[in-house]
């Protein structure tokens, strides 16, 4: 095992990962930009290096300078968290070059799942089902394309190779709109991922986002974890997640777990991913991979009792996985809110200083948070603040248990989207479970402030 891990990364995060360091007997040194001194992370940390001013590009995206706080402080590995680095395969690879263990998988894996071309070619090699589309990158000739739209049926969408995040993607309803489409999005890619490659799928109407949690060793071992609804997303955001999706057979969960497993394996893979799929009509279709640990991983730790950082640590560290897939059980059901210091309805960020700060507690209640009552909330990142997380025996017993969480939460001298969770965990249709990725926008535009 590690004597000494370096975080590379920020916010709630990095307080997650340091704890675990901790449960491991693992010294944690913290790098941090000057915008974070006063982080709660960084005056816990055993270790803390300044790797540059407020601006990601000059602190959390600065190679070199996270190498040489790895080097001064004599850490082992680097767990990037995610964002920031964490799915950027020059790193890990800079990472390992340099003598480091990346906490996350081969620099490999990450440029065959990061580019959503190769990763939807390997999926279906695996087995996996994905979404009806071209075959790879779409060609210049117009004829093609229109050929490919016409074979696929409309409406189609383009999206862009090396995308993310809800960036560098375009519906189309007609045969006119498809080829200025292309060329738009193209120039797009170029422009905001350094790669102008497009590929194009079935646009689906009103799909559910639900994903698979997998961890893998360096062993050939593979797990899934069960899977989450989110599809409660703004703008490809998500907002809320929960653990299990609501109403879907788990014959169909396992059988999709099973070709992801088989798909880990065939690709090498190790470490935490998730694979994210579109569900609608009984049908799951793959839509990309995530190569590192999610913001809302706490909900399937609740669910399942399992630690995913701690394990991720401890496969980086060569160790088997602790647990079979037989002994993987779902109990009970798990839901998350992120708590994003913005305006709850217009979605305006709001920094500054945190007057207040109270977090709510009781039986299964969890929140993942850096902040604390006079924590000054920088303007320089995004603006999630934390996460609480409830588990109940029942969907029914965790909304409940949500809403007590919810109610008892104080947060003063900035605004936060609260209000907004208060009023979707008492909205009927939530309740009933099931509803799809466009149902919060149809939301807010009916319950415009």
């Amino acid at each position: 095992m590690f004597k000494k891990i370096l975080i590379a990364n920020r916010g709630e995060i990095a307080l997650r990962i340091q704890r675990a360091c901790r449960e491991l007997g693992i010294k944690a040194v913290m790098v941090y930009s000057e915008a974070d001194r006063d982080a709660k992370y960084v005056k816990l940390a055993d270790e803390a290096v300044c790797i540059g001013p407020a601006a990601s590009a000059l602190s959390y995206l600065n190679v070199p300078a996270i190498i040489s706080a790895a080097e001064v402080t004599d850490a082992e590995a680097i767990h990037p968290g995610y964002g920031f680095l964490s799915e950027n395969a020059d790193f890990a690879e800079r990472v390992e070059k340099s003598g480091f263990q990346f906490i996350g998988p081969t620099p490999e894996s990450i440029r065959i799942m990061g580019d959503k071309v190769s990763a939807k070619q390997a999926m279906i090699r695996a087995g996996v089902p994905c979404v009806p589309g071209s075959e790879g990158e779409l060609p210049d000739d117009p004829v093609q394309i229109r050929r490919i739209a016409k074979a696929i049926g409309y409406p189609v969408i383009i999206k862009a190779a090396g995308g993310g995040g809800g960036r560098g993607m375009r519906v189309v309803h007609t045969e006119a709109a498809l080829v200025n489409a292309v060329a738009m999005t193209k120039a797009e890619a170029g422009a905001a991922f350094n790669n102008p490659a497009v590929y194009m799928e079935k646009f689906l109407q009103n799909p559910r986002h639900v994903e698979i949690q997998i961890l893998a060793d360096k062993h050939k071992n593979a797990v899934y974890l069960g899977e989450r609804d989110c599809s409660m997303q703004r703008r490809h955001q998500k907002i809320l997640e929960e653990a299990p999706a609501p109403g879907i057979n788990r014959k169909l969960i396992d059988r999709v777990g099973e070709r992801c497993v088989a798909a880990c394996k065939k690709i090498g893979y190790r470490g935490a991913g998730t694979f994210e799929f579109l569900y609608e009509d009984g049908e799951f279709y793959f839509i990309e991979m995530n190569t590192r640990v999610q913001v809302e991983h706490p909900v399937t730790e609740l669910v399942t009792g399992i630690d995913i950082v701690r394990t991720q640590i401890m496969v980086a560290a060569g160790e088997k996985l602790p647990f079979t897939q037989r002994q993987i059980e779902i109990r009970g059901h798990a839901i998350e809110c992120r708590i994003n210091a913005e305006d709850p309805y217009k979605f305006i960020p709001s920094p500054g200083r945190v007057t207040m700060w109270h977090a709510p507690g009781g039986p299964g209640v969890r929140v993942d948070s850096h902040v604390y009552t006079n924590y000054f909330v920088p303007p320089n990142y995004d603006s999630m603040v934390g996460k609480i997380i409830v588990h109940g025996d029942t969907r029914e017993q965790a909304m409940a248990r949500m809403r007590t969480a919810l109610a008892e939460t104080v947060v003063e001298g900035i605004n936060t989207n609260i209000p907004l969770h208060r009023e979707l965990l008492v909205d009927a249709k939530f309740m009933d479970g099931g509803t799809n990725i466009h149902y919060l926008e149809q939301w807010l535009e009916q319950h415009k402030r």
